[in-house]
């Protein structure tokens, strides 16, 4: 399977449109905070609530999403498997979609909600994790990946804390 070329305005834009309570983290929320860093993926802390799974679904479905890594199968994700709690790495018409039940030491959409601030991206707007919890939940984690990031994300902070 080829991976198409990212477009997370398409994918944030179709999630929105269906009224998915989500928010955004990783790489794209910091991008959105204005942190110059790359990422490869769009990553969202969804509710668990049934009647959002089913907006979520539906989202899905229009995204034409499939499991990633999973070589010629084509397995899609049910309301059942979303509702657990765990890491969906999925791949979309316009790119890679991580949907999270959870995140750092277990924070789902509940735990997340008091430390988000909307955010315009173009004619929309979407709740991302604001910049000083992610960098909670990065320090926490202690992953490689994670570790090279923080100093571009503690500089953008202070930068921002100055303004």
């Amino acid at each position: 399977m080829t991976i198409p070329k990212a477009d997370y305005s398409a994918l944030l834009q179709t999630l929105v449109r269906h009224k998915v309570a989500f928010i955004v983290v990783g790489g794209v929320s910091a991008v959105l905070h204005g942190v110059p860093i790359t990422t490869l993926d769009l990553d969202i802390v969804h509710s668990l609530e049934s009647d959002n799974l089913r907006r979520l679904i539906s989202a899905l479905h229009e995204l034409e999403v499939c499991y990633r890594g999973r070589g010629d199968q084509r397995l899609l994700p049910s309301a059942t498997t979303l509702a657990s709690g765990s890491h969906h790495l999925l791949i979309t018409r316009f790119g890679p979609l991580d949907v999270l039940g959870t995140i750092g030491t277990g924070r789902g959409y509940e735990d997340l909600q008091e430390y988000t601030v909307e955010l315009q991206v173009h004619d929309f707007t979407v709740h991302v994790l604001s910049l000083e919890k992610l960098i909670e939940i990065k320090e926490e984690t202690g992953l490689d990946k994670d570790k090279a990031v923080l100093p571009i994300l503690r500089r953008t902070l202070e930068e921002k804390m100055k303004r």
